[in-house]
């Protein structure tokens, strides 16, 4: 049923081949190794603006999470109210869940074509999927280190005994190949999945949980089934993983996530930068900083005349608001009590 499928994957690996083939030994595994490795680059490629859309749309669902909160404890427990009010605020502002899922989902049915291939692939098979019996063969006795690229760690039946049957083939090389491959393999998928997170945001909640059992469950789940992959398919998956590290340090420096230093950072670029050193006041000058309650040095009575509160000027020569003979506030001196004396009588007048 998916015969179209393996067709059109060995004839994407077959071009490939023929073009490393003007430059390398066709009958080499280098050249099959990169045979695999760009139709990585193709697949890759093709699905590139499914990625992009990818990450639109977790930006996207990153800046509607304050207004789902808002709506979360608006519904409460009402999931089919909470439900229909989400599905429309994400149709209201464009936003496709399902975009994150785009990359993924193509890649699958690639990497199911390409194992199935390589795992039918042995010595003395009839052409497989459009190839020729001589490329098919020649495919099937392509060594990589010393490994077959049909091999794999655990081989059992006609193609253990037709892959240990090429001269100069032994477990050991392919085990020691295939554990190389394995373990890089995991150690990329692993900070693959951190730069995911990372691209992602911060997330609370099952989310959170989601992501770290992705961290660390698809490192190890790979590693337990790694050890029945043939050697092309763990180098596919390696590179695969490059490709990826490439690709989200990429959209990571350009789209960085919202609310992160390098956004802040983004942000700030087209702002004029402000030198602190401007806004300090010149040598010898003192900033003027009026306490509140305290009259501003215009209302200071110096020398000349200064208005009171009901508008009357005033004069003298202190600053405390007495003039030479009394308080300028207090009005016109008045006249002395009965029975007290004048202030300059029993004075002796100086000479």
């Amino acid at each position: 049923m998916l015969d179209w499928l393996y067709t059109a994957i060995s004839t994407v690996m077959k071009w490939w081949h023929a073009v490393w083939s003007t430059v390398l030994d066709p009958a080499g595994g280098l050249s099959w190794a990169l045979a695999i490795m760009f139709l990585v680059v193709t697949i890759r490629l093709i699905l590139f603006p499914l990625f992009v859309k990818q990450v639109k749309s977790q930006r996207a669902m990153q800046e509607l999470q304050p207004e789902i909160a808002k709506l979360r404890k608006q519904y409460g427990s009402d999931r089919q109210g909470m439900s229909q009010a989400m599905m429309a605020l994400q149709k209201e502002r464009g936003v496709n869940p399902l975009a994150g899922c785009l990359p993924i989902l193509p890649q699958i049915p690639v990497f199911i074509s390409l194992f199935h291939v390589l795992r039918r692939l042995a010595p003395g098979v009839p052409g497989l999927y459009g190839w020729s019996d001589e490329l098919t063969d020649q495919a099937a006795r392509a060594q990589l280190f010393g490994a077959p690229i049909s091999a794999s760690f655990n081989m059992v039946g006609a193609k253990e005994a037709a892959i240990l049957g090429i001269p100069g083939v032994t477990y050991a090389n392919i085990r020691v190949v295939a554990m190389v491959l394995i373990v890089i393999m995991c150690v990329t998928t692993f900070f693959t999945q951190k730069q995911i997170m990372k691209r992602s945001g911060p997330v609370e909640g099952q989310a959170a949980t989601v992501q770290r059992l992705m961290l660390y469950g698809m490192p190890l789940s790979l590693f337990a089934s790694g050890f029945f992959f043939p050697i092309g398919v763990l180098l596919y998956w390696f590179t695969n993983n490059l490709w990826t590290l490439g690709q989200q340090f990429f959209i990571l420096r350009k789209m960085p996530p919202p609310g992160s230093d390098a956004a802040k950072a983004k942000a700030a670029e087209g702002k004029p930068v402000v030198d602190p050193r401007t806004l300090a006041p010149k040598p010898g000058a003192k900033p003027v900083r009026p306490k509140p309650g305290q009259p501003s040095p215009a209302t200071t009575v110096g020398d000349g005349a200064a208005p009171t509160t009901d508008g009357t000027p005033t004069t003298g020569n202190s600053v405390d608001g007495k003039a030479a003979g009394g308080d300028l506030t207090a009005g016109p001196p008045s006249a002395p009590r009965p029975g007290q004396t004048p202030q300059n009588r029993g004075k002796r007048k100086r000479r």
